[in-house]
């Protein structure tokens, strides 16, 4: 069976139970701690491609408006840049199993990644 790739930081609940739902069904995981690696331009492309930059960003989250995102004004450049430095500003975890993503807490997408790489 194909593993999944999963993006995100240890502290994060929403992380943890994408690698439960995972284990759970021995499916093998390569975990990427966002805060020890930052992720590769072409694998945030991908995800942006997918999702626009918009649909990354937690919005909601402390992060967010601790940054003052709310209010900043910033063009997609910039905000890749503090994304990279931040990943504390995007919906947690980023999920890749074969050519499927996912964004956030997602177990019907993760089902569908199953589906696909069995």
């Amino acid at each position: 069976m194909v593993g999944v790739q999963i993006f995100g930081v240890k502290n994060s609940q929403a992380t943890r139970a994408a690698e439960r739902f995972f284990k759970e069904r021995r499916v093998v995981i390569q975990f990427v701690d966002l805060r020890q690696k930052t992720m590769a331009r072409g694998e945030i492309k991908r995800f942006v491609d997918r999702f626009g930059l918009a649909g990354l960003l937690d919005a909601e989250g402390k992060a967010y408006a601790d940054a003052g995102l709310k209010y900043l004004r910033m063009g997609d450049t910039q905000l890749l840049e503090r994304i990279e430095r931040d990943p504390s500003l995007l919906r947690l975890p980023l999920v890749r199993g074969g050519k499927l993503l996912s964004v956030g807490h997602d177990e019907e997408s993760w089902t569908a990644m199953l589906a696909g790489t069995s």
